[in-house]
């Protein structure tokens, strides 16, 4: 698999022959949404719900440097070290000066998304130091040398066997398939590592402006573990994270674990306010490193900013018919499926992403899906008409569509060309497109035109 956006096509059809990873997406994605449909419809306001949280990010996105500024004060007054990196590589570099400042030899690591966007476990280890994913899905991933196929559930394409599998060869361990022996396995091996660990690193879910508080929630405990045992924890956080007010997690805890993975409420929620000194169950030293990393630019898009509403709850990715049969490698990207398609040309550039705005059907379901209602399908639109404006698109096909749309404005040519697609119709040609025609039957054409009935009616009433 080509991991980059670019060769999307290419890993579509690859996926789409491996008939193990269909199997293993389809029993992964049907279980999730069955129990989404469950749990949301226990909510009778939960529409109300999604327009609250609508407003609260659209709030805060137009307001963020205020916001910004008011965490950033709140946090220092609580004794948290607040940095601001502008890109990949000021913020790997942050991590490794601290890093080095305590000698690190071992760091553990819980869910991020955006430290998989910079890189940051494979910097680390460039460096010397040993650097491990403690999520369950993140830790099976990085044992395969993979990247995550989901932003919830990283490991949705590999199936119990594969993962005993895996886990046999990579851990010198009896094969195994039953999931609750191979989540010991890894219980066992993580254990020794959060027990040793000089270094621990997270993302984060929220940043209440309001109490300078970093909120974390997850389901397995070892965010837990990653920020409280070692002695210095890090968290690394895109800057659109941060909302106004404690009192506003109440909306988004409803959503938030109903959309991601279909439960209630997350089982576990850490709020990180301070470092030891101020409470003993607390590490000694806290970081906040605040990523830019092109969300600036897409700020200042009128069209796209709105993509910085999202929560990274994944449930835009279920919905899709693209992702559910494809899978999250074939885009090439960190960020998967149809807002993954939006935020990867959009903050990398469009012409590092060129195939992902073209990847989806149109169809709607990830902006009814979306707990906070980012009009996904408008924003994939727009990026293809920048695509097309932009000359990264097919010239055969923009000749096409231009002949097409002459056709389309004079009459005659209209009348002319569907007269001539009937005759050769008549003779048993049809047209026939690469790839397209292999899968599909190109559609029959009425045997008279909607203008030809249509003048024929007007000669009957006459």
């Amino acid at each position: 698999m080509n991991y980059t956006p670019l060769k999307f096509k290419e890993n579509a059809l690859k996926a789409l022959r491996n008939t193990n990873l269909r199997k293993n997406l389809t029993r992964a994605i049907s279980h999730t949404l069955s129990k989404r449909v469950e749990v949301v419809s226990e909510l009778p306001n939960w529409e109300d719900l999604r327009q609250r949280a609508h407003d609260i990010k659209k709030h805060t996105i137009e307001n963020l440097s205020h916001y910004l500024e008011l965490f950033e004060k709140r946090a220092t007054e609580n004794g948290i070290k607040v940095l601001r990196a502008k890109d990949a590589s000021e913020a790997k570099n942050y991590v490794l000066q601290i890093a080095r400042k305590i000698n690190a030899k071992l760091c553990v690591k819980s869910k991020s998304m955006v430290t998989e966007e910079i890189g940051l476990r494979e910097f680390l280890e460039e460096n010397g130091i040993e650097t491990v994913e403690t999520d369950l899905g993140e830790f099976i991933v990085q044992l395969a040398g993979e990247m995550p196929s989901h932003i919830t559930a990283p490991a949705m394409h590999k199936s119990r066997d594969e993962i005993g599998k895996l886990f046999s060869e990579k851990l010198g361990v009896e094969y195994t398939n039953e999931p609750e022996k191979l989540t010991s396995i890894a219980r066992e091996f993580l254990r020794h590592k959060f027990l040793n660990a000089d270094l621990g690193i997270s993302g984060a879910n929220f940043l209440i402006a309001e109490t300078g508080s970093v909120v974390i929630v997850e389901n397995e405990g070892n965010a837990g573990l990653s920020t409280t045992l070692p002695k210095i924890h890090i968290v690394i956080t895109g800057i659109e994270k941060v909302i106004p007010r404690l009192a506003d997690l109440t909306v988004f805890f409803k959503i938030l674990g109903r959309s991601a993975t279909a439960q209630r409420f997350t089982s576990y929620v850490s709020i990180i306010n301070a470092p030891k000194k101020s409470k003993p169950d607390s590490p000694e030293e806290i970081y906040v490193i605040l990523l830019d990393n092109g969300r600036t630019n897409l700020l200042k898009s009128e069209k796209l900013k709105q993509a910085l509403y999202c929560i990274k709850c994944g449930a835009c990715m279920l919905a899709c018919p693209i992702y559910q049969r494809v899978g999250g490698h074939a885009y090439g990207s960190i960020y998967l499926g149809p807002i993954g398609s939006v935020l990867t040309p959009a903050q990398f550039g469009l012409d590092k992403a060129t195939p992902l705005p073209f990847a989806s059907s149109l169809c709607g379901k990830c902006y009814e899906i979306c707990p906070v209602k980012i009009e996904i399908p408008h924003l994939l639109v727009w990026l293809r008409s920048q695509a097309v404006n932009s000359g990264f698109t097919s010239r055969f096909e923009k000749l096409i569509f231009k002949l097409w749309l002459i056709g389309m404005k004079n009459h005659k040519l209209y009348k002319f060309g569907s007269k001539f697609l009937r005759y050769f119709y008549k003779l048993g040609i049809k047209p026939k497109f690469k790839k397209w025609s292999s899968e599909r039957a190109f559609p029959e054409l009425a045997e008279k035109s909607f203008k030809e009935i249509w003048e024929k009616l007007k000669e009957t009433e006459a």
